[in-house]
């Protein structure tokens, strides 16, 4: 019956299969032309079948110096055609969305510990909708420039020009998604990039009307926000968890308070080193798991790079996950699987850029306003915490939640999975704002089962589940 079901298409999915036959993309070929190009077949290392559809390749966000961002796209698993679309993004600035959103934590593949064989996620987003992985800006991880110049050129402001370009060029090439149900999600450095993006989405729409990007709503985690918010609340956790002495906590709130995360002074580095040290060897990204032998911890300009490496809940903990991404994308046949360009092909491909990063040009200070004008569109917004991230930590979100000033409409309490809590929610006017439990930098990969029920409920705009006493339903 369920293989019956699938076969089944709707009008609306025929309509599109025919505008999708139709359309012309670059270059004269029509879009479905294109999207067979990018269409992959089998991944080296995959022992399983899968009954959805993925694509990877890249779009040309700027022709004279020839940038262009490299994407993977996932159908939902079930009737994609009647599923939203959600772009989800990492941060950094310079880290990989293919290594970490998908590879580990919210993707449907999975790499299993020899760097070479995959696993199916069974709590992969596109359980409910069709995702798609980007990495941005150019210099991260396959998207590539012709100018050399422009990895080192990286910021805010164009990023977000770029990865809006993208997205009006991604949906020529897959027309049957115009007028779609769209989100963006993201983690850490993205949230700057996802309000950015979404910012930019409004603006372009009021001057040209065009409305070809359905924008609904935007998701944030463990996001970087306000400057001095996000220090302040840093701080203020590591010192509440023991983590650090009362006279470096004393001495980051003096020197740190108004530093941006990208930019620091020389007196604020040196309180973060002295930092470090009281910290140990522990993963700040996840303080209660155990950290990779040999990756490195917490350190000053290294907040928000994406260096340690933390692996896979449910079974055998393993928190060496990111070493094997690094040995998976760097396999030849993997990237032949994935359509890289041999000519644009990293030399080595890496997590996260250390020429993007620090070569950052702007990086605002704050995106509440953002927030503010958002909230004023009318979009649905949520802002989500695990809850032992000790780098953009659930103070810093709650902070910056708090200086908003938005009127409470369902006022704190648990929320729950299986009868157990799950973290706890505050519902506002205008934002959700959501903790999970047990969870830290990464919620979908400490809590993969947690995040996916979070994720359901911002696509339904639902509260969260509260407990009934026999289920969580």
């Amino acid at each position: 019956m369920e293989r019956m079901e699938k076969a089944k298409c709707s009008l609306p999915f025929l309509l599109a299969l025919l505008l999708l036959a139709s359309s012309l993309d670059v270059g004269g070929a029509s879009a479905f032309e294109r999207q067979e190009k990018d269409r992959v077949l089998r991944l080296p290392g995959q022992s399983f079948n899968v009954s959805f559809a993925h694509y990877s390749g890249y779009v040309t966000v700027d022709d004279d110096p020839g940038r262009a961002l490299f994407y993977w796209f996932f159908e939902a698993v079930e009737d994609p055609a009647s599923k939203p679309l959600v772009l989800w993004l990492n941060g950094g600035p310079g880290c990989s969305s293919i290594a970490y959103g998908l590879a580990e934590e919210l993707g449907p593949f999975h790499i299993n510990a020899d760097g070479k064989s995959l696993y199916l996620n069974p709590y992969s987003w596109n359980q409910a909708a069709n995702i798609l992985f980007l990495d941005s800006p150019v210099g991260v991880g396959f998207s590539y420039s012709n100018n050399s110049q422009d990895v080192l050129t990286n910021g805010d402001k164009r990023t977000a020009k770029d990865s809006l370009t993208f997205l009006k060029k991604w949906f020529k090439r897959f027309p049957q998604y115009k007028g779609r149900a769209f989100y963006i999600t993201g983690e850490s450095y993205a949230g700057h990039y996802v309000p950015q993006l979404a910012q930019a989405i409004v603006q372009s729409q009021k001057l040209t009307g065009e409305k070809s990007i359905n924008l609904k709503g935007y998701m944030v985690g463990n996001a970087l926000t306000d400057d001095f918010h996000d220090h302040y609340g840093v701080f203020h956790f590591m010192w509440t968890a023991g983590l650090i002495s009362d006279q470096t906590y004393k001495l980051l709130n003096v020197f740190c308070d108004f530093q941006s995360f990208v930019h620091t002074s020389s007196e604020c580095e040196r309180i973060l080193d002295i930092a470090d040290k009281e910290l140990g060897n522990i993963d700040p990204y996840s303080i209660f798991t155990p950290s990779c032998p040999g990756s490195v911890t917490f350190s000053k300009n290294k907040l928000l790079k994406r260096r340690h490496s933390i692996g896979r809940i449910g079974e055998k903990y393993d928190p060496c996950t990111e070493r094997h991404s690094t040995v998976y994308f760097n396999l030849p046949e993997v990237q032949k699987a994935l359509h890289v360009n041999p000519a644009f092909a990293p030399s080595k491909w890496e997590t996260c850029s250390d020429a993007v990063n620090e070569n950052w040009k702007d990086s605002a200070r704050s995106v509440l306003h953002i927030y503010h004008e958002l909230i004023g569109y009318g979009l649905r917004i949520w802002m989500f915490s695990g809850d032992t991230d000790a780098v953009i930590p659930v103070t810093s979100t709650r902070y910056n939640v708090d200086s908003l000033k938005l009127p409470t409409v369902t006022p704190w309490h648990p929320w729950y999975d299986d009868g157990q809590v799950g973290g706890w929610t505050q519902v506002y006017k205008g934002l959700t704002f959501v903790t999970v439990r047990g969870a830290g930098h990464e919620v979908p990969l400490h809590q993969p089962k947690l995040s996916l029920v979070l994720f359901k409920a911002f696509l339904s705009g639902s509260s969260m589940p509260t407990f009934t006493g026999l289920d969580d339903s």
